[in-house]
């Protein structure tokens, strides 16, 4: 018999969702803003539906509601930044998104005081009190719980080139750390996190994750904080392996590849990419990924051969586009380039080599945080909100 937890319920194929996770700041010195147990109970209702406490009092997530296409949905994400940017201002706060803030240490690190996250710190003890990292969360529907357990199976080979994609977090503890995301193994530090294994089937994965909802170890799945996961509850599949993005061009062109990668995955015989035999290879992608960003050469076992990701990347678009014109979301998968000829991470080194360093390069990413689109997505977004 299928656990309550288990029970999938269907969502729209290929709907988005995303959530991502913002470090709220003081501007008086960029540093973060403990301040999540005064913010949430002060915020208007629309945003509150859409805001929530993360393990770290200086965290906040801004969660979407299940949208139809990648560019309903960012438009909702721009309104819920705004909106938030309003929010915090009452408090002489700001926002600003980025994988790490590039400066603050383990004891300024508060935890949150709600139960869920109470729960995590006296779980993890001390690790929950590591520097908070920010990540990028994306939803996808999926109708049928084979076609998630697959479209989960096939998503781990593309989720070291989604990371290389998306790094945006170079700093830690006010050093450069070589790293083009140092989150994510900042991130590890936590369990059950990382790349999962590859289920056969949906009843293979209920039964791997009911064995620790029975025994305790874990009250809920949603304790599982793997790079990609089933969401039995919403009827997703969701990858959380990235960095957050400063801007939301930047998340759109994200959302987009993954959009259109989860639909050609689910509706062809033949996966784009074999995963291979060998978890090991995974877990080093994931490593050349996180260190090297889009200049990482990842392994492809296929070839039995490193390969730069660029070409890899390229080799996804070709195969993505059609996808991505069928789900309308071309333009935006149209920035994916874009993003990889200067990611987060590169900018970011690039800021923070001003005079104003570290202090100068967050301010420049709380300002980032409220820019808006460029002239021809505005277009776009003004010509949906007219026709919606």
């Amino acid at each position: 018999m299928t656990p309550n937890w288990a029970r999938w319920r269907p969502s729209e194929p290929f709907s988005i969702g995303i959530e991502e996770e913002v470090m709220m700041l003081r501007p008086d010195d960029w540093s973060l803003a403990q301040e999540i147990d005064a913010v949430l109970p002060s915020v208007p209702p629309d945003l509150a539906d859409h805001l929530t406490a993360e393990t770290h009092g200086a965290a906040v997530e801004l969660a979407t509601d299940p949208r139809g296409s990648v560019g309903a949905a960012i438009d909702q994400l721009a309104a819920l930044r705004s909106s938030l940017g309003e929010a915090l201002e009452a408090h002489g706060l700001r926002a600003a998104a980025a994988g790490t803030h590039p400066s603050t240490v383990w004891h300024e690190t508060v935890v949150s005081s709600g139960s869920r996250y109470q729960f995590v710190y006296g779980s993890m003890r001390e690790l929950a009190r590591r520097e908070p990292t920010f990540a990028l969360h994306v939803h996808i529907g999926v109708e049928e719980a084979e076609d998630a357990i697959r479209l989960h199976r096939r998503l781990r080979a593309h989720l070291p080139l989604m990371l290389a994609l998306s790094v945006n977090s170079p700093f830690w503890q006010g050093r450069d750390t070589g790293l083009s995301s140092a989150r994510t193994p900042l991130f590890q530090a936590f369990p059950r996190v990382g790349i999962p294994r590859g289920f056969r089937s949906y009843a293979d994965y209920v039964e791997a994750v009911d064995i620790l909802i029975r025994c305790g170890a874990i009250p809920e799945p949603t304790f599982l904080w793997w790079d990609a996961r089933p969401q039995p509850r919403f009827g997703t599949v969701e990858v959380r392996i990235m960095d957050v993005q400063t801007s939301v061009d930047e998340t759109a062109s994200l959302v987009a590849l993954v959009q259109s990668i989860a639909r050609r995955e689910v509706t062809e015989k033949e996966a784009i990419r074999p995963v291979g035999h060998s978890p090991e290879v995974l877990v080093e992608n994931r490593f050349l990924a996180a260190r090297d960003g889009m200049d990482a050469r990842l392994i492809d076992p296929a070839r039995e051969r490193r390969i730069p990701v660029r070409a890899l990347l390229e080799e996804l678009l070709e195969v993505c586009g059609p996808h991505a014109e069928a789900l309308g979301c071309a333009a935006e998968l149209d920035g994916v380039r874009r993003l990889a000829a200067r990611t987060g991470a590169d900018r970011q080194l690039e800021l923070a080599r001003d005079e104003a360093r570290l202090p100068g390069l967050v301010a420049a990413l709380a300002d980032a945080f409220l820019a808006r689109f460029s002239d021809d997505q505005a277009a776009r977004a003004n010509g949906r909100a007219l026709r919606s």
